[in-house]
C-alpha cells in the first residue's frame, strides 16, 4: 500500500505541471487589429493561434473537490476580465467545467480509462460585451491516464482438456489466455504471467504462453481419469501490488490399451442335453477389460483340439461375451463330459505398450452331456434297394435295421408310412424289419418307388425315427419289340433290282444293362417271296429292297410284306409286322406320280384340312336335298288333305272374286246340289207352298236363300244345318283335326257390321227391301252378279204384286 501511495503521488504532481502549461499566442507585426475586429476572424494580416499542449487526467479520481485538468488563455487577454472561456464537444459542461474568465478547467466526474480513453473537446475566447470570437475555435484532447485498476480475467474459460494416458513429462495439454483491460502502452498495468495454484504436482503452466503441460509420466486412467488444475494470471509481469485472476481447468485422462482382458474365473460349468441340434447356444463366458472404448474389444478362440471339433466360439458384438455354441451332434452314450479351452485377446493391440505383457487371457469351460430318451437310429443309413421286377408277391426285397441309442436298449418295431405307399406295393415285417412286394411289380410302369420307413420303440411309439428308402425295380426282358410305326412304302413299277425301298427301326419297352440289340427276318409266311428282301444292318435297324425288274399295278398294286424282328433276351422275345408296299407310278426322275389308290394319291395330293373342307361340304349339299324333298312331300299331303273335303273348299272359297262376266265355271254347284234331293225337300213334311208358315219361324232358325240356283223362297235349309252339325261334332271328335268349317267364324256374324254383306246367307228368303242395283255400278267382272241379284229383286217384286 505504501508503494501505491508513491505512485499516485507522482503522476499527480505530473499532472499538475503538465495543467501549469499556458496557452500563448504569438503576435507578428504592428498594427494588430483589436479584439473584435472581423479581420481576425477573416484571418487577415494576423497570425495568432493557439498553442496546446495535451491535457491528462488521471482515471478513478475519488477525491471530494473537482480535479483540476489544465487552463487554457489568450496572449490578448490583459486580466480585466474582457474575454470570456468556453468549451464545447465530449462531456463539455456534464464532466468538464471551465472557468469563463480563468480559463481553469475541471473534472466533476469520476473517470474510467476502460470504458473511454479520451474526449475530444473545442475552445472559444470571446468578447462579453459583442460575444464576438477574439481567436478562432481550436480542438484539444483530454487523455484519461490509466492506472492498474483492473484484473487479469479468463474469458474463454470454463476450459476442458484432455491427454491420454501414460504420455511422456511435458506433454501439451492446452492453453489458457487471460486478459487484462488497462493500457498495455502505459507501465506494467497489463503484463500477464500464470502459474498453478491446484494441480501442480500433476501439470505445469509456461508463464507467458499458458500452455498446460504434463509434470510427471504415469498418469493412469484406471487410478485417475480426471484433475481438476488452477491457473492464476498475475499483471504487473507479477510484480508487488499486481492485481490477479484465476481459473478452474479440467483435464481428461483419455485411455489407451494398457490393460489386457482377464477372465473373472478359471473355469465354468455348463450342461446341455444330448438332443440339443447343431447351433444350440450352451452358455456365455466374459472377459473383463479395464479401458474403455474400442480397447476393450476381443475376439475369443477356442484352443484345444477337442473343443475346436465340438464346439464353436463366437464374439457378441454388443456385450463383447463368448457364445459357446454346438457344432457336432452330442452323443450322452459316447461321451458325458467335454472340457474346452477358451482364449480372449484384444482386438486393438498398442504396440507402444507389447512391453507391459500378453494381452490375452485362457479359461477353461467343462460341458456336461445330459441323457434323454432318444428314438431309434437306421444303421447303416443306405437308401438304396433293388428287386427284380418279375419278382413275386411276398419276396423280400431288403432288410432295414435300426437300434435303441439309449442306454436300456429297448426292442424296435418298423412300419411304411402308407403316404408314401398308397398302393401297398411294398410291406414290412414290424419285427425284423424285412422288406417284402406286396403287389406284383412292372417296371414299365414304375421304375422307382421311394417309401419312407418308420422305426419306434416297441414300449414308446412316440419316439419315431423316419428314413427314405429308394427301390429301384430291375428290368426282365417280359416285353417282345415291335415296329417303330406301322410303315407304309411305295415302288415304282419301273424299279429294278436292289433299289432301296424302306428302312425300318423298332422299339422295345424293356432296358436291358447291356443295351437293346434287335434281329430282323421276313416271317415263315413270307418265305415264297420273290419281290423284296430284307437286309439286317446290324444297327437296330433293316432294310427292304426289291428284288425283281419291275411291278404291274394292274396285276396288283398292293404288297404286305411281314418282318419278324427278335431282341437279344434273355429270354429272347419277338413279334411280326406288317410292312405295305404299294405300287405306283412315278417319272423318269423315280418321283411318285399316282398310285392305284384314289385316298391314296388324294391324300398325297390334298392336306387333311382340305378333305375335311370337302366332306362338309358334300355333307351339307345331301341334307339340304333331303330337306326340300320333305317340304315337298309335306306341302303335297296337305294339298291332298284339302281336296278331299271339296264341300268344305266350295264354302270357303265361295266369296272369292270370280274370273268376270264369261267366267261361268268357277264353282261347279251340281256337286253340291247331288247332295241333297231338293225335290224331295219341296214334297216332304214342311209345309205347303211358300206362303205357309211364314209367320210361325223363327228367326233365329232360318238360312239365307242361296241366289239363282234356288228354286222357291220358302226351301228349307235344316239340311244344310244338319251336315254342318255332323262336322262340327266329327271334328270335336277328332283332336289331331284343326277346325277347318268356315261356317264356325262367319255364318253368325250378327247384325251390327257397318259394312253390308252381299252373302246371299244374309239375304232374308222373302220380304227383303236390299236394293242390288248399285252392284251395276262395280264394272264388268260383277256384271253378272249384279244380273242375279237384280233378276232375284224382280222376282220377289211380281211375287208381291
Amino acid at each position: 500500500l505504501q508503494g501505491f501511495s508513491w505512485t499516485m503521488l507522482l503522476l499527480f504532481c505530473a499532472i499538475q505541471e503538465l495543467g501549469s502549461w499556458a496557452m500563448h499566442t504569438a503576435v507578428e507585426g504592428p498594427g494588430l487589429g483589436q479584439p473584435g475586429d472581423p479581420a481576425l476572424l477573416a484571418g487577415g494580416r494576423v497570425k495568432r493561434g493557439w498553442v496546446w499542449n495535451q491535457f491528462f487526467v488521471v482515471e478513478e479520481y475519488t477525491g471530494t473537490e473537482p480535479l483540476y485538468v489544465g487552463k487554457i488563455h489568450s496572449d490578448s487577454d490583459e486580466g480585466d476580465g474582457s474575454i470570456k472561456y468556453t468549451i464545447s464537444g465530449e462531456g463539455a459542461g456534464t464532466i468538464f467545467l471551465i472557468d469563463e474568465i480563468t480559463g481553469d478547467i475541471h473534472a466533476t466526474e469520476r473517470l474510467d480509462r476502460e470504458q473511454k480513453t479520451f474526449y475530444t473537446l473545442r475552445a472559444q475566447a470571446r468578447d462579453r460585451q459583442t460575444d464576438q470570437l477574439l481567436e478562432p475555435e481550436s480542438e484539444f484532447i483530454i487523455k484519461v491516464q490509466d492506472i492498474n485498476d483492473s484484473e487479469p480475467r479468463f474469458l474463454e474459460g470454463p476450459y476442458i482438456g484432455s491427454v491420454a494416458e501414460l504420455s511422456p513429462i511435458g506433454t501439451s495439454v492446452m492453453q489458457v489466455m487471460a486478459s487484462d483491460a488497462d493500457d498495455p502502452t502505459y507501465g506494467s498495468s497489463a503484463r500477464v504471467v500464470y502459474s498453478v495454484l491446484e494441480g501442480e504436482q500433476h501439470f505445469t503452466v509456461d508463464s507467458k504462453t499458458g500452455v498446460i503441460r504434463t509434470a510427471v509420466a504415469d498418469l493412469d486412467r484406471e487410478t485417475q481419469d480426471r484433475y481438476e488444475v488452477v491457473i492464476r494470471a498475475t499483471d504487473m509481469a507479477g510484480q508487488l501490488g499486481g492485481l490477479s485472476g484465476s481459473t478452474t481447468v479440467t483435464i481428461v485422462v483419455t485411455d489407451v490399451n494398457d490393460n489386457p482382458p482377464r477372465f473373472p474365473q478359471k473355469m465354468y460349468q455348463f450342461s446341455i442335453v444330448e438332443t440339443a441340434p447343431v447351433g444350440t447356444a450352451i452358455g456365455r463366458v466374459k472377459a473383463e477389460d479395464s479401458d474403455v472404448g474400442e480397447n476393450t474389444d476381443m475376439t475369443y478362440q477356442v484352443k484345444d483340439e477337442e473343443g475346436v471339433e465340438m464346439f464353436k466360439v463366437t464374439t457378441d458384438s454388443n456385450t463383447q461375451e463368448a457364445v459357446i455354441t454346438v457344432q457336432k451332434p452330442l452323443d450322452y452314450e459316447s461321451k458325458k463330459v467335454h472340457t474346452v479351452v477358451v482364449e480372449a485377446l484384444n482386438k486393438f493391440v498398442d504396440p507402444r505398450f507389447v512391453d507391459l505383457g500378453t494381452f490375452r487371457d485362457q479359461t477353461i469351460v467343462r460341458v456336461s452331456v445330459l441323457d434323454v430318451d432318444e428314438p431309434p437310429e437306421f444303421r447303416p443309413p443306405s437308401n438304396l434297394m433293388e428287386v427284380q421286377e418279375d419278382a413275386h408277391v411276398g419276396s423280400v426285397v431288403g432288410v432295414v435295421t435300426a437300434l435303441d441309442p439309449d442306454t436300456a436298449n429297448h426292442p424296435v418295431r418298423y412300419a411304411i408310412d402308407r403316404s408314401t405307399d398308397t398302393e401297398r406295393i411294398f410291406d414290412i415285417d414290424a419285427k425284423t424289419g424285412a422288406i417284402v412286394t406286396g403287389k406284383v411289380l412292372d417296371r414299365e410302369t414304375a421304375g422307382w418307388h421311394n417309401i419312407t420307413v418308420l422305426a419306434m420303440e416297441a414300449d414308446n411309439h412316440s419316439q419315431v425315427s423316419r428314413a427314405s428308402l429308394r427301390i429301384r425295380i430291375l428290368d426282365v426282358n417280359d416285353n417282345p419289340p415291335e415296329l417303330a410305326t406301322p410303315y407304309e412304302a411305295a415302288v415304282c413299277e419301273d424299279a429294278k433290282p436292289g433299289q432301296l425301298i424302306q428302312t425300318i427301326s423298332v422299339v422295345d419297352r424293356d432296358e436291358p444293362q447291356s443295351g437293346h440289340r434287335f434281329y430282323f427276318t421276313l416271317a415263315p409266311e413270307a418265305t415264297n417271296n420273290h419281290h423284296f428282301s430284307l437286309l439286317d444292318i446290324q444297327d437296330n435297324t433293316a432294310a427292304v429292297h426289291t428284288q425283281r425288274v419291275g411291278f404291274n399295278r394292274q396285276e396288283q398294286d398292293v404288297y404286305l410284306l411281314p418282318i419278324l424282328v427278335v431282341d437279344s433276351g434273355p429270354p429272347a422275345l419277338s413279334s411280326t409286322g406288317t410292312l405295305t408296299i404299294r405300287v405306283c407310278g412315278c417319272d423318269s426322275n423315280g418321283a411318285i406320280q399316282s398310285c392305284n389308290s384314289t385316298a391314296y394319291v388324294v391324300s398325297a395330293t390334298l392336306s387333311p384340312g382340305a378333305l375335311i373342307a370337302l366332306l362338309v361340304c358334300i355333307l351339307i349339299l345331301v341334307v339340304l336335298v333331303l330337306l326340300i324333298l320333305t317340304l315337298k312331300r309335306h306341302h303335297k299331303s296337305h294339298l291332298t288333305s284339302e281336296d278331299d273335303e271339296d264341300m268344305r273348299d266350295n264354302v270357303i272359297k265361295y266369296n272369292d272374286e270370280g274370273g268376270g262376266e264369261q267366267d261361268t265355271e268357277a264353282y261347279d254347284m251340281s256337286a253340291l246340289r247331288s247332295l241333297y234331293d231338293f225335290s224331295e225337300i219341296k214334297g216332304g213334311d214342311g209345309g205347303g207352298g211358300p206362303g205357309e208358315g211364314v209367320p210361325g219361324r223363327n228367326p233365329t232358325s232360318e238360312l239365307h236363300a242361296l241366289p239363282q240356283w234356288v228354286q222357291s223362297p220358302d226351301l228349307d235349309f235344316s239340311v244344310f244345318r244338319d251336315y254342318i252339325s255332323r262336322k262340327v261334332e266329327q271334328a270335336d271328335e277328332d283332336l289331331s283335326v284343326p277346325p277347318y268349317d268356315s261356317f264356325q267364324t262367319y255364318a253368325f256374324e250378327g247384325s251390327d257390321s257397318p259394312v253390308p254383306s252381299l252373302s246371299s246367307i244374309n239375304t232374308w228368303s222373302s220380304g227383303s227391301e236390299q236394293d242390288f242395283t248399285y252392284l251395276g255400278g262395280w264394272g264388268p267382272r260383277f256384271r253378272q252378279l249384279a244380273a242375279l241379284y237384280a233378276g232375284r229383286r224382280g222376282e220377289e217384286d211380281s211375287e208381291e204384286s
